[in-house]
Parts: structure tokens; C-alpha cells; sequence
């Protein structure tokens, strides 16, 4: 081959050689930028799917004030039901760099079964852990169950315009009786038992059972009464109403001694705890459990439109 040839093709693999590695680093690159922009939307789904929560994140180890949240109806499965409050209380106060524990409340109340194991659960928490302090702050509302629950917490922080109270307990129903005369059906029921049918809403109040719902009730409001005393003691100024099942406003709790001070979650954290950091360690629901809720919601609100004749904005 000849001199020039030689020189010619050595040159031209060169520069091929070159085309190929400048391709591969491309392609590294690219691979590189794809994968940065998958995880950035990832991180932003699963930021919004719930998936990365504070309570999940490092602390940093920083001291921090640990915060839960108990929002809406307190019952079984929901999200504020014992077993997900419970879990992040304990979570809360395990964590070695958690200074206090502030539990958020904006609920109507629920089951007293869930609000009592919550309390119970407070209760054994603070013994446990008593360099720990535990705070209620209310937001909108903190009533019947949701007060059953705050009475646990050393201290209680409301708004001025916040709702507290409502110690009472209820049971609810209706009688369908009339309906089913007018409409001509006839109620076909067989009971092994003969208080088996207690409070069916098909069949006409029985005022045997009406006098034992009531007695079971008013036993569960003394229980609730007792509860209220144990947390509050010396602090609670009793008056006739206060047993009721009324409501007041935040500042007149404060003077009712349902309530202790004025306060956010924030102000809790920044002035009574000492400190400012606040890791939310509230359960969060699964994806499964989101969508199902979200769906089930909409499918609720237009059943509910049709049966109104309303259209519906959310």
C-alpha cells in the first residue's frame, strides 16, 4: 500500500473513530438528561400522590416539633380513624429529635369507640415519653369526638372563631313506616331474639327499646363528662350548658376553661415548643385509597345532583 494510501485511511478511521465516541457520549448524555427529567416527574407525582411525606424525609438532625393531623369524621378506615392517628402519634414521639408533639384537630367528632383509643393512646404516649409535650391546636372546629380527643393533650390552642364543645352524644335514624303503608309494602321480618329488631327503622318504635337506647346513650355521655373532667380538672368552670352538647367560640372556651390560650400550629411550634422546624408526620393514604375516595366522591356528588336537579361546581 502506498505511503499516501496509508496515511489517508489512518486519518479517515480517525475520524470515524472520533463520529463513534462523540456519538456514545451523546447518547450518554442524553440517556443522563432523560433519566434526570423521569426522576423530576416522578418526585412531582409521587409529591402529589402522597408518596414522599416529611414524616418520610430525614430531619437532617434537627430538633423539630412533630406535627399530626386528625381532619374530618373520626371512624373506622377513614382518615381519621384511630389506627393512622395512633400511628403517626407513636411515630412522633419515637423520633429521637422530636421536641413536642403538636396534634392539628378540625373534626365534628364521629365514633366515641376511635375517639376513646385515641385518647387512651395519648394518655400512654405522654407517660411514656414525658420530656415529650403533646398541644391540640384547633383549627375550624374541635367538637363532640374531636373534643374527646384534645382533652388528652397538656394544653389546648384555639382561634378566637374557632368551634368547641358539643359534649354530647346521639343516635340517629329514621322511621319509614308511614311511607311504606302509603306505598303498600309490607315489612317481612324474622328475628331469633326477641329484641333482635332494636331501633329497625322499618318497623314501628318500640318504646321498650327507646327507653334502653336512651339509657345507653346517657351512659356513654357520662363517660364522655368523666373524660372532659380527667382532662381538663381544676381549669374547667362547669356551668349548667357546658354538658349540653353546645358549641362555643375559642374565646369563649378560653373563659369556659375548654380551652387554654390562642394559637397556630405555627405559633405553638415557634413559641411554647421552641421550635420552628415542623415535620408532618400524619399517615398518608395509599394511591388505591386516594383514588377511590376521589372517584367515589365525584360519583356521590353527581348521584347527588341528579337526585336534586342541581348541577354541581367543586
Amino acid at each position: 500500500m502506498a505511503e499516501g494510501e496509508s496515511w489517508e485511511r489512518q486519518t479517515l478511521e480517525k475520524i470515524a473513530l472520533a463520529a463513534v465516541t462523540e456519538q456514545r457520549r451523546a447518547r450518554r448524555w442524553g440517556i443522563f438528561f432523560k433519566s434526570l427529567g423521569f426522576l423530576y416527574l416522578f418526585l412531582l407525582l409521587a409529591a402529589y400522590l402522597g408518596w414522599l411525606t416529611p414524616s418520610e424525609l430525614p430531619a437532617a438532625g434537627r430538633k423539630h416539633t412533630a406535627l399530626v393531623d386528625l381532619q374530618g369524621i373520626i371512624a373506622p378506615g377513614a382518615p381519621a380513624s384511630a389506627e393512622r392517628i395512633i400511628e403517626g402519634l407513636n411515630k412522633a414521639f419515637k423520633d429521637k429529635h422530636t421536641q413536642g408533639v403538636i396534634l392539628r384537630i378540625n373534626s365534628p367528632g364521629g365514633s366515641p369507640v376511635q375517639a376513646g383509643q385515641i385518647n387512651d393512646e395519648i394518655r400512654r404516649l405522654r407517660a411514656q415519653y414525658p420530656h415529650i409535650p403533646l398541644y391540640a391546636v384547633v383549627d375550624d372546629l374541635c367538637a363532640s369526638g374531636g373534643y374527646y380527643v384534645a382533652v388528652a393533650a397538656d394544653r389546648i390552642y384555639v382561634d378566637k372563631a374557632s368551634l368547641i364543645g358539643s359534649i354530647g352524644v346521639l343516635i340517629n335514624g329514621f322511621g319509614f313506616t308511614g311511607t311504606m303503608d302509603k306505598l303498600g309494602v309490607q315489612r317481612r321480618l324474622l328475628t331469633a331474639g326477641e329484641n333482635k329488631a332494636f331501633l329497625d327503622p322499618f318497623s314501628p318504635e318500640n318504646p321498650r327499646h327507646r327507653a334502653y337506647a336512651q339509657r345507653m346513650i346517657e351512659e356513654i355521655h357520662q363517660q364522655f363528662i368523666d373524660v372532659v373532667r380527667k382532662g381538663r380538672g381544676a381549669r374547667l368552670k362547669e356551668t349548667p350548658e357546658m354538658f349540653t352538647g353546645l358549641v362555643w367560640h375559642g374565646a369563649k372556651a378560653i373563659e369556659l376553661g375548654l380551652a387554654d390560650a390562642y394559637g397556630s400550629v405555627n405559633s405553638v411550634a415557634r413559641e411554647v415548643i421552641k421550635a420552628e422546624n415542623i415535620v408532618d408526620f400524619t399517615p398518608q393514604q395509599s394511591l388505591a385509597d386516594r383514588l377511590a375516595k376521589r372517584f367515589g366522591s365525584a360519583a356521590g356528588e353527581a348521584l347527588l345532583g341528579l337526585l336534586n336537579g342541581e348541577p354541581s361546581l367543586r
